[in-house]
């Protein structure tokens, strides 16, 4: 398994007991999703390792307390502290409507309300405090704010992103 074919879950934030049980932070909204999961896997040095699950229970919310098949001691416990936790992309929930994963709308066909054809998603640059769109102008990027009041529409089945852009702010990047 590669991660490109996957997603961050989350990942191993502490020990819990000396049985080798972990607390997993999970990356979610829903995480009483994942409490039944099999397996997960783990990355190791870049490699995707799948572990099994034994037991797992929530755990304060955003945790997952998990008892992996093999993880005996708070030596085997220690070994997999900070290790991200993938599941694959088709373990996803689907969304519907306005709501969308970052990946699913990557080279999306962009249009803006008033203005037409935007260009195309680039991706979704959620390293700042606000995610931002990135979107290819043909030849310039622009960047626009990732708010839930200037997405208008999210057309799966077109692969277009429709987008009710704030008056003036394309002018800051096409008239330089």
């Amino acid at each position: 398994m590669h991660k490109k074919d996957c997603f961050y879950l989350g990942k191993i934030a502490k020990k819990f007991s000396f049985k080798g049980e972990v607390l997993a932070y999970l990356d979610t909204d829903e995480p009483e999703l994942y409490q039944n999961l099999e397996s997960v896997f783990v990355d190791f040095d870049g490699q995707l390792i799948p572990f099994f699950i034994q037991e797992a229970s929530l755990h304060k919310s955003d945790f997952l307390r998990v008892k992996f098949e093999d993880c005996n001691s708070e030596e085997d416990a220690d070994r997999l502290i900070n290790s991200e936790l993938y599941l694959p992309l088709s373990m996803l929930p689907k969304l519907e409507g306005n709501k969308f994963y970052y990946h699913e709308i990557t080279g999306f066909d962009v249009e803006d309300t008033k203005l037409g054809n935007v260009g195309k998603l680039i991706r979704v640059n959620d390293s700042n405090y606000q995610a931002l769109f990135e979107i290819d102008h043909f030849g310039t990027q622009v960047l626009v704010p990732m708010i839930d009041q200037f997405i208008e529409l999210v057309d799966r089945e077109n692969k277009k992103l429709v987008l009710n852009i704030p008056d003036g702010l394309l002018d800051l990047y096409l008239n330089k």
